[in-house]
């Protein structure tokens, strides 16, 4: 039978790694899934890792393709996916044991939801709580504050044609990847809860990021997205403008001056109505 829900790990020198997020994986709370771990041309020793587990639990597959980067393992990996929703988990992550569980009941209670994501939990050569804000289109268009750690809908990653492979450097494909979701106005939900840990360690690929990098990165995604920065900029300035033209009017009126002097000094307003309303 089909799975409800595929976990896909890519893997790229994970061998020291890789145990424990498959192990988080095997005991989670929900238990209708499959983990397709994907070898992206590793040089390590993670072929031989994987192999065991296939022997463990028949619920993982194994797949070795060409080193092709983050993005490009990801996409392969969904394309072999069985499962309605997809949950990306890098190899030295571990998904926590209820995320999975919460998150398929929130896709079957609301409908229009289509991301599901959480806070995360450092580990390695840091410790504490990464809390992650609700949703927010022009955060989100600021800078990735929603890891890829995400549980979604397939069917979304097929309207959006997957990760982007072409981006300068790799290593902001999820950051696209949501900008892109919020262009079919999908509903992101948060669960407000730890989702799984996240791995610190100086070695990481974002840590390799050069200013430079990361500045190449942002002008790729604006450019690619240029409409949607440019109606949310757009949508700000008006917003602000029609502030601004309430808050002169209001500066206009003599009620309102006099009501402010008296409100700071004296601590009372002469009239009622106009200083309220500001």
């Amino acid at each position: 039978m089909k799975p409800i829900l595929s976990i896909v790990i890519p893997c790229y020198n994970s061998e020291s790694t890789l145990e424990g997020t498959l192990e988080s994986v095997l005991h989670q709370d929900f238990q209708d899934w499959e983990a397709i771990i994907v070898n992206d041309g590793s040089p390590d020793n993670v072929e031989t890792i994987a192999l065991t587990w296939l022997e463990k639990d028949e619920r993982f597959k194994y797949y070795k393709k060409q080193n092709g980067g983050l993005g490009s393992a990801r996409n392969y990996g969904i394309s072999k996916a069985k499962g309605e929703f997809i949950l990306p988990l890098d190899s030295d992550n571990q998904v926590k044991e209820d995320y999975a569980l919460k998150a398929i009941s929130v896709f079957t209670e609301k409908r229009n939801v289509g991301v599901v994501y959480g806070h995360a939990e450092y580990y390695g050569e840091r410790t504490g709580i990464w809390k992650v804000d609700d949703f927010n289109l022009n955060k989100i268009l600021n800078h990735n504050y929603i890891d890829a750690c995400a549980i979604f809908r397939k069917g979304l990653w097929e309207k959006i044609g997957g990760y982007d492979q072409h981006m300068p450097h790799q290593g902001h494909e999820d950051w696209d990847f949501w900008i892109s979701m919020t262009a079919l106005n999908v509903e992101f939900y948060h669960l407000k809860q730890v989702a799984f840990r996240y791995y610190v360690s100086n070695t990481s690929m974002i840590k390799s990021f050069t200013d430079k990098m990361v500045l190449e990165n942002q002008d790729y995604i604006v450019k690619k997205h240029s409409a949607m920065f440019h109606k949310q900029f757009q949508d700000l300035f008006n917003s602000n403008g029609e502030q601004q033209n309430k808050f002169l009017n209001k500066i206009s009126s003599r009620k309102f001056v006099i009501d402010a002097f008296c409100k700071k000094l004296l601590g009372f307003k002469l009239f009622n109505s106009e200083l309220d309303k500001l």
